[in-house]
């Protein structure tokens, strides 16, 4: 099939609307991480003031600092209300909506009427939590409207926004935004759970492996995969290199390059430093390379994959400063 470029290819998007739209995707998956995150953490921890479980929450978005700042000790209560109504936190679900619905202003002229308004209708009900939604009684409930918001959001933008740069750029950043979340959470939980691949205590073992495919959204297919237990090896190739994993960075890379292609070829953008930076990236990412690192250390191989990423958003949104 020939693949013809559409009459208006000449007419580019300006430079803030090209970043609003990569930065709408990433926001709107963060929350939808942020609640799964919470969501699995709630399920697997063995009681509310499981410290170890629910501080690795603060340790995956480099929130230590910040955290301790205003609780002193991790629990279903101070991570529920830092992530969930804490508004001046930059990493809880109110900062994100609050961003995403202000990126989704600017591009008011590009997107759906049915995108604008499920996103206020989201808005309003994540500024409606308090202490009281947020309790053990009533937290699974609310990270799963936090999910079903974001997947609602993701639905209705795969039906309704017109197929042109600002659908290649909101793309970009959903799978950006997946690639990284998934370097940080396997990069927090990893090296914990790599040494105690034969420890005395299987079914703990167990559970934490359940645990952090789980926080992936990668428990069931990782099973299809692999039936007969957990091993290092394996998760680590499953999460980083699996190209069918929806979540895997290997997917989205490749995914982030498509959309890059298309911009190149139906609208002449110059994206070739990030074309090269991604192609550099995506060389790293083989299933002979991820499993000598799971084997030894893949914490500084997660690090350089995570500022590869940031430095490949900024290449992208670089094209439009020229």
């Amino acid at each position: 099939m020939i693949d013809v470029a559409p009459s208006h290819h000449k007419v580019h998007l300006i430079a803030r609307h090209a970043e609003a739209t990569i930065w709408l995707a990433r926001y709107m998956e963060r929350i939808e991480n942020m609640a799964r995150i919470l969501d699995v953490t709630n399920t697997f921890a063995r009681d509310a003031d499981d410290t170890r479980n629910w501080l690795s929450i603060p340790r995956i978005n480099g929130d230590l600092t910040e955290f301790y700042k205003k609780h002193t000790e991790a629990t279903q209560r101070s991570v529920g209300e830092f992530y969930l109504l804490d508004q001046s936190n930059g990493t809880s679900v109110q900062s994100f909506i609050a961003a995403g619905r202000e990126n989704a202003r600017t591009l008011r002229a590009l997107i759906s009427t049915e995108m604008w308004l499920q996103i206020n209708v989201f808005y309003a009900r994540i500024r409606a939590l308090t202490a009281d939604t947020i309790t053990p009684d009533h937290f699974t409930t609310v990270c799963a409207m936090l999910k079903d918001g974001a997947q609602a959001h993701t639905g209705i933008t795969e039906g309704t926004l017109y197929r042109d740069q600002a659908w290649h750029f909101y793309m970009i950043g959903r799978y950006l935004e997946r690639a990284d979340q998934t370097t940080r959470l396997l990069d927090t939980r990893f090296h914990s759970l790599a040494p105690q691949s034969d420890a005395v205590d299987a079914d703990l073992d167990a559970g934490q492996w359940n645990a952090l495919l789980r926080a992936a959204a990668g428990y069931h297919a990782y099973r299809r995969e692999h039936p007969n237990g957990y091993n290092a090896q394996e998760v680590a190739c499953f999460m980083l290199v699996d190209t069918a994993f929806p979540r895997s960075v290997g997917l989205n890379l490749t995914q982030v390059g498509r959309h890059l292609t298309q911009l190149r070829r139906r609208y002449f953008l110059r994206m070739s430093p990030a074309m090269e930076r991604l192609d550099q990236l995506s060389a790293t990412l083989t299933e002979g390379n991820v499993s000598e690192l799971a084997g030894r250390k893949l914490s500084p191989f997660l690090d350089y994959v995570q500022r590869e990423i940031g430095s490949l958003h900024e290449d992208i949104v670089a094209t439009f400063s020229h």
